[in-house]
């Protein structure tokens, strides 16, 4: 109990001595920018119409890389599945129909059931990349409106969020936490 009174003194002491300080304006403080609202929906736009142009837009020009190498690894596992898929459809056909080459080197000796196996595990795959492809498209159309977003907000000095340790005075005992610091 006795612990609790001095937090309750310890505070209004500390809410006392701040509340007597003097605030004081500068002309840097007050002015203003101009923001653009429109600014994230044409960068989504423009990422939506050609990726990677919603970037460009926003000048995070290092982030266009990044979206092609996605897409691209995408697309290319998609036609490799796709390709590999009507090779093993193809196969299972010819084996319905009764031409296929007992000699072939790949599916040769293989059972039908390894070529059923082989036809869905590619199916699978296939749409697997194409959903993957298409997760990336939209991302690169989320990270651009959200990056111009986030272009429009005001960061600097006068907002801060920092941790703070600080070693209690009543019990030596350290108190961690997180100080949000806003000045005027």
């Amino acid at each position: 109990m006795k612990g609790l009174q001095y937090i309750l003194f310890f505070l209004l002491f500390h809410f006392h001595a701040n509340a007597q300080k003097e605030i004081a304006l500068r002309a840097a403080d007050t002015t203003r920018t101009v923001i653009n609202p429109n600014a994230p929906a044409k960068a989504a736009f423009y990422s939506a119409i050609f990726p990677g142009l919603g970037q460009a837009y926003n000048k995070k020009y290092w982030k266009i890389p990044i979206v092609y190498l996605g897409l691209g690894i995408g697309l290319y596992s998609y036609t490799w599945n796709q390709g590999k898929y009507h090779n093993y459809r193809d196969e299972y056909k010819r084996r319905l129909a009764g031409t296929a080459d007992p000699n072939h080197p790949i599916y040769g000796e293989k059972s039908d059931d390894w070529v059923i196996r082989g036809q869905k595990f590619h199916q699978r795959n296939r749409d697997l990349s194409a959903l993957i492809t298409a997760g990336i498209y939209i991302f690169n159309i989320i990270d651009a409106n959200v990056d111009a977003h986030l272009m429009q907000f005001n960061v600097n000095d006068n907002l801060s969020v920092k941790p703070d340790l600080n070693q209690n005075e009543i019990d030596y005992k350290y108190n961690y936490g997180l100080t949000l610091t806003y000045n005027f």
